[in-house]
């Protein structure tokens, strides 16, 4: 089959009272594409993909699948295959049988079936499995066996509800490698949920940011985690997230002051001011990696520069890097730098980050300023 675009428009689904899975939401998913859905737990992911199945329905809105309105369409009918976090095999059925079963189901004819269930193990590394039974498989191989399950019968959708979080990291690394194969092969439209950083990063062509039910961003990877729309979506996209400060920006006169993290920096020179949103109350975020550590000289603004104080409060080495933990007035820093350089807890170091690479979100909405 086809693959099958997918709208949401204005949809919104409540499980309880006063509660919202998901609120107003309207997206579209591209024939084919690869959208993973990023957020907290009871940020109303799975319940996106409850609604795509048919296993929920909206209470607002309209959901299309394909060029048809899917309100009414059981979920049978609606060439969706889905795959969760536990890996429910049918017991009774060998690995053969267990990839067979949903084309069996569908009539498709015999010479086909045994064709995609050869093609599909060997693509998912399970060739050497296929007449096992699946108390005999680990957790990974139970894992390759129900993915290759759903796609098979080449479904024009495949869900993929956070299959991989149980698995250890190479594992991950290797059948989510498997997936990104596998959709070239099959083509189908993708969703995976997932609240794994480096998964959705990996898989995304695009990231949807769900936040307590509403849609926060849906853009490229390099987009979301570049240009975060909102302050919810810097710090949740990225490992650690955006550093962010609160900061008060003051009119005086003709100058300008900063108050960041609750303590001046020193007044911007004219040639600078330009770089800084007007008056108002804001916070100010920057990547970890884009900050450097230059020792003690003086914080303040200079050249385009922000130089900020903060102490050294933990460091934890990553292999080529090191991850320094700060703190500034009660408020937590991240900072990326090289493993090699020194970082001794208690010491307080001068932090710089261009004005470029800042992001201002407004402190009351919490929306970037364009």
């Amino acid at each position: 089959m086809p693959p099958h675009a997918i709208e949401f428009t204005g949809v919104t689904r409540s499980h309880s009272p006063g509660t919202r899975a998901l609120e107003r939401l309207s997206l579209a998913i591209k024939p084919g594409e690869r959208l993973v859905v990023l957020g907290p737990s009871g940020s109303g992911k799975t319940t996106l993909l409850r609604l795509i199945a048919g296993l929920d329905v909206p209470q607002e809105g309209t959901i299309r699948i394909g060029d048809r309105d899917a309100s009414g369409v059981p979920p049978h009918q609606r060439d969706v295959a889905m795959v969760f976090q536990s890996q429910p095999l049918y017991p009774h059925l060998s690995v053969a049988a267990n990839l067979e079963f949903s084309m069996k189901a569908r009539g498709i004819r015999a010479r086909e079936r045994r064709e995609r269930v050869r093609s599909t193990a060997e693509l998912m590394g399970i060739g050497s499995l296929l007449e096992r039974w699946p108390s005999e498989l680990s957790g990974g191989e139970r894992q390759r066996v129900a993915l290759g399950r759903a796609v098979t019968r080449r479904p024009g959708i495949l869900l993929l509800d956070e299959p991989f979080s149980s698995l250890d990291e190479p594992l991950r690394a290797g059948l989510l490698s498997q997936l990104l194969t596998l959709h070239r092969q099959i083509g189908s439209t993708l969703v995976l949920v997932t609240h794994d950083q480096s998964e959705a990063l990996m898989v995304g062509e695009r990231l949807a940011i769900l936040d307590q039910g509403r849609l926060l961003q849906c853009d490229t990877p390099e987009a979301v985690y570049d240009r975060p729309v909102h302050r919810g979506v810097a710090a949740l996209v990225g490992s650690p997230g955006m550093n962010l400060l609160p900061c008060q920006i003051f009119e005086d006169g003709s100058s300008r002051r900063i108050v960041l993290a609750g303590r001046d920096l020193i007044r911007p020179a004219e040639r600078s001011r330009a770089m800084f949103p007007p008056p108002g109350d804001y916070e100010l975020g920057f990547r970890p990696e884009a900050v450097r550590m230059i020792g003690d000289l003086e914080p303040g603004i200079a050249d385009g520069r922000i130089q900020l104080e903060a102490r050294v409060v933990g460091s934890r080495y990553r292999g080529a890097t090191r991850l320094v933990e700060l703190e500034r007035e009660g408020h937590k820093l991240a900072v990326r730098i090289e493993s090699a350089d020194p970082c001794a807890v208690g010491r307080v170091v001068t932090l710089e980050v261009g004005i470029g690479e800042v992001s201002w979100f407004d402190r009351a909405t919490g929306h970037r300023l364009s």
